[in-house]
């Protein structure tokens, strides 16, 4: 089998007597004969779906089948049977929008359906690989030299610059760390962007999404299932039932939560099913969880979001600079994701099923969180990255050993730090 991905040896059988009947009954083709392949593409994300027409007025017209999630992919027709290549008939518009084409069996759109044009386009240069296994555009040079230079104690060796002149190999903190992708690096430019104080004084964030996502389908009715799920296991377990809406109690006293707007036409919206787990060693206190990784035709919000990088200092670090004066001081803090607020156009993506006014006896009424919640992929780092921004923000007035011990000792949400006197450590 050649492909553009190379030559592969597979095996497998042959069948015929295959017949190719359209959706719509009208059409039916003889097959010749079908070889067994399991390797046949199935990649779902460019097939058009009838959401594609309506932003384009020449294909309004044209009435697609929606994409069936459950339905394999199963039959690949090259160019042994051509009558299903036919183009009986198209929809143009102006030179750069995607072109509708009827065959046989149907219609379906080609082109750049993206909006924003998120495709690229695709470059292709021969790459050559050098004797040190690192790729490179260029021709390999045919005449091979190593060199290796022994520097001598007696002489000081000459500082390596680069371009700028800089030191290159210069040690700086941050050599022991990892490095940050182009992902964490969107994330960071994102928050400095867009991380700000409300009207109300509290630090808002947006969700940050990936640059380049799928749209994602409204899951409502999975959604509403699951809540009436959770809702008749709580009714089983009538302690656990307790504790569930003690916590939803706070986030209602606390202004966490607020009744979810009625969704406006086409409005991309996402709902969170909701459960709770206990912590083995406090079980009377229940952690309640809005699980973003559930999916829906093979979505979740987690996929679409990035997670951002790991802002957290070294437990091993924390731990040890504990250990270095007597006294010793612990800080926690409390319900920590709910300490920043979501940015409001974002909040229809954390919509949730629960008891009107947090009454067991109400119906189930659609909510939504204004802060971030556990559960959320990003999460973690933005909350991190809030508390590394508050402790800066607050040096002037609180002292740098304040915003150093917010920096260097916090682990997430708990703070180690120990400090040679009684007096000393009250004070602080």
């Amino acid at each position: 089998m050649n492909s553009c991905n190379g030559r592969t040896l597979t095996s497998g059988r042959r069948a015929s007597g295959f017949v190719l009947e359209s959706c719509d009954h009208q059409v039916h083709i003889d097959l010749p004969g079908l070889v067994e392949c399991d390797n046949i593409p199935d990649n779902r994300h460019e097939i058009p779906s009838p959401e594609v027409t309506r932003y384009h007025r020449h294909l309004c017209d044209i009435d697609l089948y929606s994409l069936d999630h459950n339905c394999q992919i199963l039959l690949l027709l090259g160019r042994d049977v051509p009558y299903v290549h036919h183009i009986l008939d198209q929809r143009t518009g102006h030179p750069d929008a995607p072109i509708g084409l009827r065959s046989p069996l149907g219609w379906t759109i080609v082109g750049d359906v993206c909006v924003g044009s998120q495709h690229g386009p695709v470059n292709v240069y021969k790459t050559y690989v050098l004797s040190s296994g690192r790729p490179s555009l260029l021709h390999p040079c045919e005449n091979k030299v190593n060199i290796k230079e022994l520097p001598t104690p007696s002489v000081p060796c000459r500082q390596s610059l680069d371009y700028s002149g800089h030191n290159v190999f210069a040690l700086t903190p941050h050599d022991n760390k990892q490095g940050l992708s182009t992902e964490d690096r969107a994330f960071l430019q994102e928050m400095e962007k867009e991380f700000k104080k409300n009207s109300e004084g509290n630090w808002e964030a947006p969700l940050p999404f990936k640059e380049q996502r799928p749209l994602l389908p409204n899951n409502r009715v999975m959604a509403l299932e699951r809540a009436r799920r959770f809702d008749t296991s709580l009714r089983r377990d009538l302690v656990k039932q307790k504790h569930f809406f003690e916590f939803m109690q706070k986030l209602f006293d606390s202004k966490h939560v607020e009744i979810a707007p009625p969704v406006k036409q086409n409005e991309e919206v996402w709902y969170l099913p909701v459960f709770g787990v206990y912590n083995p060693h406090k079980p009377d206190q229940i952690r309640g969880v809005f699980d973003s990784s559930a999916t829906f035709h093979g979505l979740s919000l987690n996929n679409v979001l990035m997670s951002g990088p790991d802002l957290n200092n070294s437990l091993l670090g924390v731990l040890i600079r504990f250990r270095k004066e007597p006294i010793a001081i612990t800080a926690d803090i409390q319900q920590m994701f709910h300490c920043f607020y979501v940015r409001p156009d974002h909040r229809n993506y954390l919509r949730f099923f629960w008891h009107h006014e947090n009454d067991v006896n109400q119906e189930l009424k659609e909510y939504r969180m204004r802060v971030h919640v556990f559960g959320n992929k990003p999460s973690p780092s933005v909350a991190t990255y809030g508390l590394h921004r508050t402790a800066l923000d607050a040096r002037d007035s609180f002292g740098p050993d304040v915003t150093d011990f917010v920096l260097n000792h916090f682990y997430v949400d708990d703070g180690l730090i120990s400090l040679p006197s009684v007096d000393q450590a009250v004070d602080f």
